[in-house]
């Protein structure tokens, strides 16, 4: 299933890029762009990364907040429709997560909104480490529990409850950074589509 998904994924973020805003929107029934700005209230200072920068959607806010914002992604397709879809205005760079090309030091919050399992590898840590400056957070956005009848069902069906799953989530997407050895702030976003968990992870 895991080597299924990275292939899924490899086509979604390259080949068929375009379909992108679609299948995020049929996945998320049509609250993906909404879910991703809910980060906003957690971004302090204003010198800001967003890993795996997509079709540009956050970008286009964070440079309406006058904030000085920087976007990275492995995919060409990907920076192409986030040039697109701000003007031309971001500031795009293509790279990895594993490997920033920034000097230490350069951002106040780094972002990764729905990523791949890239953002829990120990040199995507080790670069978030490296290039934040002292204080900055990385804030990631890794999941979100759409509120609807179905799930309602198969928590019923499977004699879990939402918060019993949501423990068990939390518990397995710290890990990496607590091993990391990062000060980590789990918050669950309650809202009336879905219930999002954001990440918030400190150097120590």
């Amino acid at each position: 299933m895991r080597a299924f998904l990275r292939f899924f994924f490899r086509l979604l973020y390259h080949p068929f890029a375009f379909t992108y805003d679609l299948v995020a929107a049929t996945v998320s029934f049509g609250r993906w762009k909404d879910w991703i700005l809910e980060v906003l209230p957690f971004i302090k200072g204003t010198r800001v990364l967003e890993l795996g920068h997509g079709p540009g959607h956050l970008q286009r806010v964070l440079l309406s907040r006058s904030l000085v914002a920087v976007g990275l992604d492995e995919s060409t397709q990907m920076g192409r429709l986030a040039k697109r879809n701000t003007d031309g205005k971001a500031n795009l760079t293509r790279g990895l997560a594993q490997h920033l090309p920034f000097a230490s030091a350069s951002f106040d919050t780094i972002i990764a909104t729905f990523p791949t399992e890239y953002f829990a590898n120990p040199s995507t840590l080790d670069e978030v480490r490296r290039c934040l400056d002292n204080g900055g957070r990385f804030i990631v956005l890794p999941a979100a529990l759409p509120k609807n009848l179905f799930l309602s069902w198969l928590f019923k069906v499977t004699e879990q409850a939402p918060s019993e799953a949501l423990k068990i989530i939390k518990k397995r997407l710290e890990e990496p950074f607590l091993k990391a050895d990062f000060h980590v702030e789990t918050h669950v976003l309650d809202l009336k589509s879905g219930r999002l968990i954001v990440i918030i992870a400190i150097p120590r």
